[in-house]
């Protein structure tokens, strides 16, 4: 029975096979030993988990590789049937293409055929061409990539945060407004005009380019400010556009301004100069808008006046404005995308406005984009989207007021039973309502940002306003970097130059005049 079963150890297996010379004699018993693997399997069994864990990686390992393997034998196949396929349907010898182009290709060859003698011997020349034509290839596609002309890949510009550079007052809320002021001083200025900053803007604006000489050739005081939020101003958590009002009022009187002053509105940022019309009009002199913004949602426009303005503005125009109207939460993520993402970048890019071509001439001047790229940086200093969420909203929401409420309208005060019986004896005592002052209107025919229509609107409803309709002019064109046109606006504005006030000349001419009124006045009562 033990030779029967023969040994368990392998060493003696092994020894056995080696001194077995395959000679069997008569009745010589035959040991049959059990396989190897049989222990191997055994020990597997018994193996630790460490072991069989590596053993199905490893499998798993090769399944994939093996997967692999075959995928890429039967793309390799498939390749080889099609190109037998072509051979044997395109490149016959009765075939179209091999009539057209075999004797151009013959020429073709017999002249260039000097040239395999460079091409190694060990080697078919149809495999060395090949081998030549992708290199070439390659080679052209690399010196493409590092020879092209970076000067027309536009350079991305990153924004820089600036030292605080404002002037600041404190309103009677606690809040801090940031100012600026150019042209003449407050003892000397003839005239003083505040101008509210646009949408993604600040007080650095103003009138973009104007000459300084040309402030004091008028008189003029120039104060702008940043919106709350805005640059260096503080937030107004709530504000309307009532609250914009007074805040113009609260600067001027800070600043000084006694008197009544002129008002400058230009784009969005005529929607705080009407308000201050609506609210203040007692402290306003007169109001300069240029492409002045009334609320696209406006309930006074006809659907012709409005549908001329949508049609113009771009689809993520549109789409902003619904934003700001419906779901103003959205419009975070659309800015912090855009202006607020740390790159400079073109001002149609950024506020999505459609230009007309006087306006794409003018922003690819060098002068217009450092201007643009620094009014924008003070604009997004404090990196909060919260304040041009509300400015947005603000655009689109109820207003309170419309421009049809500026129109001056004689107002009777007959209310209540002795108002009327009072009436019957006596006149009734009336008043002026609306703006009284002068408001003109500077309107591009090619403004593509607020079209004409919104014009024709606001002639509609308040007929006083004076507009300059300006042909060929863009939204920018007109306001930008213009010596003329600012010339222009001021002369309409305040007339003849008559330079900063002579405080002596003021001062010696004030008596005098007083007389001259006096003396009128004792002469009408003796009349």
């Amino acid at each position: 029975m033990s030779e029967v079963r023969g040994s368990n150890s392998w060493p003696e297996e092994l020894s056995s096979l080696v001194d077995d010379n395959g000679i069997r004699y008569a009745g010589e018993p035959i040991g049959i030993f059990p396989p190897w693997f049989e222990t191997t399997s055994s020990e597997f069994v018994s193996g630790d988990s460490r072991t069989k864990e590596s053993e199905e990686t490893e499998s798993l390992k090769d399944q994939v590789k093996g997967f692999a393997v075959a995928w890429g034998e039967i793309l390799l196949e498939f390749g080889r049937g099609c190109r037998d396929i072509a051979q044997q349907s395109l490149l016959t010898d009765d075939s179209y293409i091999v009539r057209k182009l075999q004797k151009p290709c013959a020429n073709v060859s017999g002249r260039l055929k000097f040239l395999n003698e460079f091409l190694p011997e060990d080697r078919h020349p149809a495999h060395a061409w090949s081998v030549i034509f992708f290199v070439f290839i390659l080679a052209v596609a690399a010196m493409n990539l590092n020879t092209k002309n970076d000067s027309l890949v536009p350079l991305v510009k990153k924004v820089r945060i600036h030292p605080p550079s404002a002037s600041h007052i404190l309103l009677p809320d606690g809040r801090r407004i940031a100012y600026r002021e150019q042209g003449v001083p407050a003892d000397r200025a003839r005239f003083s005009l505040i101008a509210p900053h646009s949408f993604l803007s600040s007080r650095l604006a103003g009138i973009p380019g104007v000459k300084m000489s040309l402030l004091e050739e008028y008189g003029v005081r120039l104060v702008t400010y940043d919106l709350p939020g805005f640059g260096e101003s503080d937030p107004h958590l709530g504000r309307n556009l009532n609250s914009s009002a007074f805040d113009m009022l609260y600067l001027s009187n800070a600043v000084g301004i006694s008197d009544k002053f002129w008002l400058l509105g230009y784009s969005s940022g005529a929607m705080h100069a009407w308000a201050a019309l609506r609210y203040i009009p007692n402290r306003i002199a007169g109001a300069a808008m240029l492409a002045p913004m009334v609320n696209p949602y406006e309930r006074g426009m006809t659907k012709e006046e409005m549908k001329k303005m949508w049609e113009t503005w771009v689809p993520r125009r549109k789409l902003l404005q619904f934003l700001a109207r419906r779901f103003p939460k959205f419009l975070s993520y659309f800015y912090q995308q855009s202006f607020l993402s740390g790159k400079h970048d073109r001002i149609d890019n950024q506020l999505y406005l459609s230009l007309g071509e006087k306006d794409k001439i003018l922003i690819e001047k060098s002068i217009f984009e450092e201007f643009w790229h620094r009014d924008v940086e003070e604009s997004i200093r404090q990196w909060n989207p919260k304040p041009f969420v509300e400015e947005a909203e603000l655009q689109v929401s109820v207003w309170g007021f419309s421009p049809a409420d500026l129109q001056v309208q004689r107002k009777c005060q007959r209310r209540g039973i002795l108002s009327w019986l009072r009436s019957l004896w006596s006149q009734a005592e009336c008043e002026l309502t609306g703006f009284l002052g002068p408001i003109h209107i500077w309107q591009g025919m090619d403004d593509r940002v607020i079209p004409p229509s919104v014009v024709d609107y606001i002639v509609r409803v308040l007929p006083e306003a004076i507009v300059h309709k300006l042909p060929n002019e863009g939204h920018l064109s007109y306001f930008f970097f213009c010596d003329e046109c600012h010339r222009q606006i001021f002369s309409t504005l305040f007339g003849v130059p008559r330079g900063p006030l002579d405080l002596k000349v003021e001062m010696e001419q004030t008596p005098s005049e007083g007389d001259d009124i006096a003396v009128a006045e004792s002469h009408n009562r003796m009349i």
